[in-house]
């Protein structure tokens, strides 16, 4: 019990041989708990034929075996901590039982306390078996090519700029850019995403992922102690170790009540015997079964268990929780504030409107714009170059001429024909407004990002563009609603374009020009009014923001910041996962409630029963053991 509540994953470095070592020592365990089993049912029959001499030795050998493995775990937390702990109780129960001649009923006691260990080690491996699962498919070697050479090396051998030959149906060994060849990918590992991924050359992939279907070369971009990958497998074993505030309660609060029961125990075997007139052989074996019941066994297992199931089930939905803290606090928010950029948008400006002059064709305006923008490394410019791809009839071809005016745009030649792409005052303010007869302005205060577009002529055309939300950011706003959780947009946008994009996001509240350094002091407001508020993000600005936030959340494709910051990371860049989240916290929080008044509950009523007589050591054994293992399971139902 006291294993389940404060032993925490030691080493996660070898998640193979962790799990074999762990499964192996959970298979022992249920053996000698079983042999004691039958070495009790064996002695039972003894003494049914009056063979006590024989049968003594038997139980005796019960004893040895079935409660090595928790008495050799309580000695040495003992020792080690200096603190008695529930293994102590049980094993002074039964030696106790022993000395009254109760051999059989501390045989009893021995084995079910060594089944439920057993068992408990079981369901914290299951809690577990989804982040082991993860772990387990980190690739240990990788063919590194050097000119013609190909040599097959240990992924810590890995170095930035190696360049490593993944063939279908492998696992990619390291985090990189593709420098050669395409292939689909699938990142279900990393991100949950059950469809695979084309991945083409410059294309970045990550350690951990599976090649599907084509061979690739890929350049290393991190070393193997700093991929996505084992910055997942971090967060997790951080998750596991950190401790929720009620599992530090209860672990606080079970040294002093051990020390309590064994007072009220010393006092049980005396005091009855003079004030009820009790036998001493009773006092003593009431005293005993006192020992047994009022072990905080259940209670010490109602919350542990329930969390990591919930850390397991997140994990398995791409939402990682850097401890139980941070998961049990998201049932408490009332607010939460939403960077834009990136994060409520998908962070990239994509065109939304194309006018031309009448006496242009489209098709002919998206391949000479194009064209003039595929050589400029400007956002705008490559979105522009994507919709002219995808719309153009022609494949687009290398400007004669071109000349990058950086912030304000540029001059290209196609065809012999000269063009200018930007601002309004780049192609000339009065002729861009006077083109557009009012359209601009119309776009402009939608958060559109108005691009001008001039031949010698005058202004052919414009084009409009804007960083659109993404397709599920609405259904995130109204899930959260539902939870009686406010949103609340953060943007350094203007405030008109800021009204537009909440109004697009479903958002009621929004805080305009807020620059980098004022989202610190906006999440401050926040929680003074609020209490409990979380911040979402994605970039380095937002890092402070996070930090300051009572839960800080961070997009799967944010800055390595972002991630470092956050106290949950949603690998999906997925909205909707934040509702899920809370749901989670909730089910959890709630679960913990019930096991603990379960768990309370059960002590009072066995203590009550012991008190009165009606209950002997085997049934206290069974109740007390039973409501343990009840509690565990009732925890591990957050797995579904």
């Amino acid at each position: 019990m006291t294993e389940l509540a404060q032993k925490q994953p030691r080493n996660l470095e070898s998640p193979k041989e962790t799990s074999l070592v762990s499964l192996i020592k959970t298979h022992i365990e249920l053996v000698f708990a079983i042999f004691s089993g039958v070495l009790i049912f064996a002695g039972w029959l003894l003494l049914k034929f009056d063979e006590t001499t024989i049968a003594a030795p038997i139980f005796v050998l019960a004893y040895l075996i079935g409660g090595y493995f928790k008495a050799k775990e309580g000695l040495e937390d003992t020792i080690a901590e200096k603190e008695l702990n529930v293994e102590m109780l049980m094993i002074i129960a039964a030696i106790g039982a022993a000395i009254i001649g109760y051999w059989m009923e501390g045989a009893i006691l021995i084995f079910i306390f060594a089944l439920s260990g057993a068992l408990e080690t079981y369901t914290m491996n299951r809690s577990q078996k989804e982040i082991s699962a993860l772990m387990g498919i980190q690739p240990e070697e990788a063919v590194r090519i050097q000119g013609d050479n190909e040599e097959r090396i240990h992924i810590s051998k890995v170095e930035i700029g190696d360049h490593l030959l993944v063939k279908p149906g492998e696992r990619i060994p390291s985090d990189g850019n593709i420098v050669k060849g395409e292939s689909a990918i699938d990142e279900a590992a990393i991100t949950g995403e059950s469809i695979p991924l084309e991945k083409h050359i410059g294309d970045t992939v990550y350690a951990g992922t599976m090649n599907v279907n084509g061979s690739i070369v890929l350049e290393v971009t991190k070393p193997a102690s700093e991929t996505l990958f084992q910055k997942i497998i971090n967060l997790v074993q951080n998750a596991q170790s950190e401790k929720s505030p009620s599992q530090q309660f209860m672990e606080r609060f079970e040294g002093p009540y051990v020390k309590i029961v064994l007072i009220v125990v010393g006092l049980m075997m005396i005091l009855p015997h003079f004030l009820l007139g009790w036998s001493w052989n009773e006092t003593f074996y009431r005293a005993m079964i006192l020992l047994v019941v009022a072990s905080p066994c259940a209670l010490v297992a109602s919350i542990m268990p329930a969390t990591l199931s919930a850390i397991s089930n997140g994990a398995r939905k791409g939402i990682l929780f850097k401890g139980g803290v941070h998961l049990e606090n998201l049932s408490h928010l009332k607010a939460i504030a939403f960077d834009k950029t990136g994060t409520l948008t998908k962070g990239k400006p994509e065109v939304t409107d194309v006018l031309v002059r009448e006496d242009i064709e489209k098709k002919d305006f998206l391949f000479s714009v194009g064209s003039i923008e595929s050589y400029s490394n400007h956002p705008l410019a490559q979105a522009i170059t994507a919709y002219a791809r995808k719309n153009s009839e022609q494949p687009l071809q290398r400007p004669e001429q071109l000349d990058d005016k950086a912030g304000w745009g540029v001059t290209g030649t196609i065809d012999q024909k000269k063009w200018m792409v930007g601002k309004a005052d780049f192609v000339g303010k009065d002729a861009a407004l006077s083109f557009s007869n009012g359209a601009a302005e119309a776009l402009a205060r939608e958060g559109k990002t108005v691009v001008y577009v001039k031949d010698e002529n005058g202004i052919v055309g414009l084009i409009a563009l804007k960083d659109v939300i993404r397709k599920e950011t609405v259904e995130a706003i109204k899930r959260l609603q539902a939870l009686d959780v406010q949103a609340i947009m953060l943007t350094g946008d203007s405030q008109s374009t800021a009204e537009a994009i909440a109004g697009e996001a479903a958002i009621d509240r929004f805080i305009a020009e807020c620059l980098p350094e004022e989202k610190v002091e906006s999440v401050k407001e926040l929680k003074d009014e609020y209490s409990a508020v979380a911040m979402v993000g994605d970039g380095i600005n937002d890092a402070p923001a996070l930090a300051t936030a009572n839960v800080g959340i961070a997009m799967g494709e944010g800055t390595d910041v972002a991630l470092e910051t956050a106290d949950v990371v949603l690998m999906k860049n997925d909205l909707l996962k934040i509702s899920e989240a809370i749901e989670l916290s909730k089910r959890m929080n709630k679960i913990i409630k019930q096991n603990v008044i379960f768990s309370i509950t059960v002590i009072m009523l066995l203590i009550s029963s012991n008190f009165f007589q009606v209950i002997d050591l085997p049934f206290g054994v069974i109740g007390h053991e039973g409501s343990t293992i009840l509690v565990i399971l009732n925890g591990l139902r957050l797995l579904r």
